[in-house]
């Protein structure tokens, strides 16, 4: 049998796997690999018998648990394409999606389903519920089936996945990935991060999110590796779960609070092997402390939901703080001129574009949105703003709608905001455009202190005023507690944008 869709190649890389362990849970279970398939196996034969058909979506809204993701990996056996959404989300936004994707069947947990069933209802989805403790309707459907293996023959360029963007800028879009897409990302990055059967992923993030699931599990899966699942980031259940684990994937602030942590020791991880980070920049202060406190030099890498992963810095040889390394094998990454899209030599601020195997299909119904972020050639306009050293290593400068354009000049945000972080007494800060009645926008500083030194607006903005051009000094700087952040741990600038949008409103 020739294997193109991702969840029978993850299933095939596993063969030989029946006994080991695929997950341990936080009450000590474990679930071996056969326990996995024939779980996956028996959601598949659920979601066929509840009339799903080849190319149907199913969306899930539900609480992390072995039994979700035995659910997502059903969907796409079955050859149904799977929507995991956010279980933020309100029955508001949820309308929105059901009534976009249109799925056949929508299970959410048991505790939202009351508010959920007329949202379901409207857009026409069968509502079924799944909790964390595995209870629920579905749970209830899926253990009655069978667990013999399931074969929907799907192709490499089906769908498997719709995964929504935050929607920061205008209505969500629905990015579709293929089963190739999912499955030759996961196959590059087992090699090049060097993940074997061997491993122990420390595994906290989320999985309704491209990072914890089509990167942290598939990674896993083709690797024939196992994992210890947490339901969410504990800082002390970390700690206590690595000198039984191999290797960890977290976005930034997973480091930064373990840095903070008197447990995180040399001694603490001297079973691990690899610490990678993404999902938003690692500060170069946060990479620069780990190794210090640790011995790791932290792998920082570069992906989004259109893409999963582009770029890693190396396994072997040197990781650059501040910089997301070189493209992956078969990933073409380029920096353009955003107004003619002509590749920029090295050493140039462009728009970041990407080609390969790992690029999204397009956005769900929406044709023009596609052809606007995706050229005829193939490559995919990503959005970030970026920039090649020398030596290949690529850096993230910030997003094309968060650049600053102030009196006809460009500011890249991160300039300013890498000198404000320097200061004594600041923790980070994030540096926007705001509507300014004469320059268009005004740069502006949102700052967050560390309690270490005092630290004024007047102090920041006189320590910038020798070491940038005027046009990118701020002309205020605004204190916070912490900086907006959505899951995944990125700043919502859009955010920050409209709480202050009235700042150089004249009177």
């Amino acid at each position: 049998m020739t294997v193109n869709d991702i969840a029978h190649r993850l299933s095939v890389a596993s063969e030989g796997r029946g006994e080991a362990p695929f997950v341990q849970l936080p009450d000590g279970t474990v679930v071996t690999y056969a326990e996995l398939w024939a779980r996956v196996n028996q959601n598949a034969a659920a979601l066929i018998a509840a009339g799903v058909t080849p190319g149907d979506r199913v969306a899930v809204q539900v609480e992390k648990s072995i039994d979700a993701l035995a659910l997502i990996l059903g969907t796409m056996w079955a050859g149904g394409v799977i929507l995991p959404l956010n279980t933020a989300y309100t029955p508001n936004e949820i309308a929105y999606f059901l009534n976009d994707a249109e799925p056949t069947v929508f299970v959410c947990d048991p505790a939202r389903a009351e508010a959920l069933a007329p949202v379901a209802a409207a857009a026409g989805a069968q509502l079924e519920t799944l909790g964390a403790d595995g209870g629920g309707s579905w749970a209830e459907k899926s253990a009655a089936a069978p667990s013999e293996p399931v074969l929907v023959p799907r192709g490499p360029h089906d769908l498997a996945g719709i995964l929504y963007t935050s929607g920061t800028t205008g209505r969500s879009k629905g990015a579709m990935l293929t089963h190739d897409a999912l499955a030759s990302n996961a196959e590059t990055l087992k090699d090049y991060w060097r993940f074997t059967r061997d491993d122990v992923l420390i595994h906290a993030l989320p999985i309704f999110h491209t990072h914890g699931l089509f990167v942290a599990t598939n990674v896993t899966l083709v690797a024939g590796g196992s994992m210890i699942f947490m339901p969410r980031f504990d800082p002390d259940a970390i700690l206590a779960a690595m000198p039984r684990a191999t290797a960890m994937m977290g976005v930034p602030t997973f480091y930064t609070r373990l840095l903070d942590h008197p447990g995180l020791t040399k001694a603490a991880v001297a079973n691990m092997r690899l610490f990678i980070s993404g999902s938003a920049p690692l500060l170069a202060e946060t990479h620069d402390r780990w190794r210090e406190t640790t011995g790791h030099a932290i792998l920082e890498r570069y992906g989004m939901t259109e893409t999963n992963m582009n770029t890693s810095n190396p396994y072997d040889g040197d990781r650059r703080a501040g910089t997301v390394g070189m493209p992956l094998p078969g990933v073409e990454v380029i920096v353009t001129d955003p107004a003619t899209g002509k590749a920029l030599p090295t050493g140039e601020i462009g728009a970041i574009e990407v080609r390969g195997p790992n690029v999204f299909q397009g956005y769900w119904r929406m044709p023009e949105k596609t052809a606007e972020e995706k050229r005829e050639n193939g490559f995919f306009i990503t959005g970030d703003l970026g920039v090649y050293d020398a030596d290949g290593y690529l850096t993230l400068v910030g997003r094309s709608k968060d650049l600053v354009i102030t009196g006809g000049f460009n500011v890249y945000p991160k300039e300013v905001e890498e000198l404000i972080d320097d200061m004594p007494g600041v923790r980070e800060s994030a540096v926007i455009g705001l509507p300014h009645p004469d320059f268009g926008e005004g740069v502006t500083a949102v700052v967050v202190p560390d309690g270490t030194a005092e630290i004024t607006e007047e102090a920041i903005l006189g320590a910038l005023t020798d070491t940038l051009a005027r046009f990118k000094q701020p002309k205020r700087v605004f204190f916070v507690e912490e900086l907006p952040r959505n899951t995944m741990g990125k700043v919502q600038k859009a955010t920050l944008r409209n709480a202050y949008a009235d700042t150089y409103k004249k009177a």
